[in-house]
């Protein structure tokens, strides 16, 4: 009888204590990520608490002055304002130069609290707005680095992003600029394009496709992401990962963003005439090119194949890129912008574009800046690299091309001395991938406790 009692509590553990576990494990993630969330709020509020809730730089108080007479006048009258006391006495007018996300997510806000009988002046929104979408960075960062690697793993990235240096500087109390909300948007958008190749399902597509819209109308860095998913592809194409799933997430999301982007006043049709949307338009064709090459596979030998894909896939690269070339050359398709051609030439925009190098996020940066604003993540970073080299798949090679993109760029930032504010495209990519090496799992067989390594940390 003993026995056999003790035979039937080794065999299957009471049913509370799983459940007990379950939601211990659900309060502690919770935990964690609400302390992220208010570590990251209220390290950004120094310049409040040291002196008060003002709004602070040049580019600030436009972007204030512009939320605060949409607030007042109305959205449709924000995009037909003419600004007399800007560029004065020529005028600007605003809203077919500005990107809109920062003063429509600030007069949501507003609006919503009015709502619910909340009286706040909308400066004091404009002030906090950074700060608070710092927590939901930090959210969206746990949610993709948990589809890339794991709960733990994305744990530590909230943390980590939360605190980084570089991203601290960009969203301050008071700093009421577009990087506030466009890093949210930039991580937002990873986390539902990696969600959208690991199912294959056109809801998160579609919802790619959305924040991807949310990123346009909020900071012109929407450009990286537009080639960055397009590498992405390219990538598992030369790999040999096709499949159904990359084809249906690509294809959707390429139709419908850029359908969307072209909603944006400032963007227009640029989406369709300049050269640095050139590579999604080209990869969305080489895509639909290889997956009608793969489907006269089932009707062709090995042999017929595989010269018809080697000698297909070249000449259609070679017709899009000779494409691009004749209508660039014949002015439909606009060269590259100055910004761009800065990154590979330093003097370039101090001799042609003087106002571009006048911009003190333009000027040349230090050695000293690659620390401090990354810090621990410099030495931590080349080891989650490494491990996501020794478990590749679909997601993390996303990962692995960000990391190339983002590094061509740093190169010119920090080694030939560029463009400083792309310093915050280098953090979102350090910062989850840094935790890899952090987290590392090694489970002992008996107690089944998850034991961090000391040569990790």
């Amino acid at each position: 009888m003993a026995t056999a009692g003790v035979k039937g509590n080794t065999r299957a553990p009471p049913q509370n204590s799983i459940w007990q576990n379950v939601g211990g494990l659900s309060l502690l993630k919770f935990t964690i990520l609400t302390l992220a969330w208010l570590l990251g709020f209220s390290t950004r509020l120094f310049a409040v608490i040291r002196f008060e809730s003002i709004i602070h730089e040049f580019d600030p108080w436009f972007n204030y002055r512009a939320t605060h007479y949409m607030v007042q006048h109305g959205f449709y009258n924000f995009l037909n304002w003419f600004d007399d006391r800007a560029w004065y006495p020529l005028g600007r007018i605003v809203g077919g130069t500005v990107y809109p996300g920062l003063m429509i997510t600030s007069g949501t806000i507003h609006y919503v609290l009015s709502l619910l009988n909340i009286t706040v002046h909308i400066r004091d929104i404009c002030v906090f707005l950074a700060p608070v979408i710092s927590g939901l960075t930090a959210l969206s960062t746990y949610f993709l680095t948990k589809e890339l690697w794991s709960v733990p793993a994305g744990l530590f990235a909230a943390c980590f992003i939360a605190i980084v240096p570089g991203y601290i500087s960009r969203s301050v109390a008071g700093s009421y600029d577009n990087e506030g909300i466009a890093i949210f948007a930039l991580m937002l958008t990873y986390y539902l394009w990696v969600k959208s190749v690991k199912t294959g399902a056109i809801f998160w597509s579609v919802l790619t496709a959305l924040s991807y819209f949310y990123m346009v109308s909020a900071w012109g860095g929407y450009v990286f992401i537009i080639n960055l998913i397009p590498l992405h592809v390219f990538v598992l194409l030369v790999m040999g990962r096709y499949s159904n799933k990359i084809y249906v997430a690509y294809t959707s999301f390429f139709i419908l963003g850029l359908l969307l982007s072209m909603q944006i006043p400032f963007v227009g049709f640029q989406p369709v005439r300049t050269s640095e949307h050139m590579a999604s338009a080209g990869i969305f064709i080489l895509l639909n090119a290889y997956a009608f090459l793969k489907y006269l596979q089932s009707f062709m030998t090995k042999s017929d194949i595989k010269t018809l894909f080697f000698f297909g896939v070249a000449a259609i690269a070679i017709l899009v890129f000779l494409g691009v070339v004749v209508l660039t050359y014949a002015g439909y398709i606009a060269p590259w912008s100055g910004r761009f051609y800065s990154l590979w030439d330093t003097g370039y925009a101090k001799i042609h574009i003087p106002i571009i190098a006048s911009v003190s996020e333009h000027q040349p940066t230090t050695w000293f800046s690659f620390f401090f604003d990354l810090h621990v993540l410099v030495a931590t970073f080349p080891v989650g690299l490494w491990y996501c080299i020794q478990n590749v798949n679909d997601e993390r090679v996303f990962k692995l091309s960000k990391k190339i993109a983002a590094e061509d760029e740093s190169d010119a930032l920090y080694l030939d001395g560029e463009v400083t504010e792309y310093r915050n495209l280098k953090n979102d990519s350090e910062t989850d991938l840094e935790n890899n090496p952090v987290h590392e799992e090694y489970r002992d067989s008996n107690t089944n406790v998850c034991i961090i390594h000391p040569f990790n940390l």
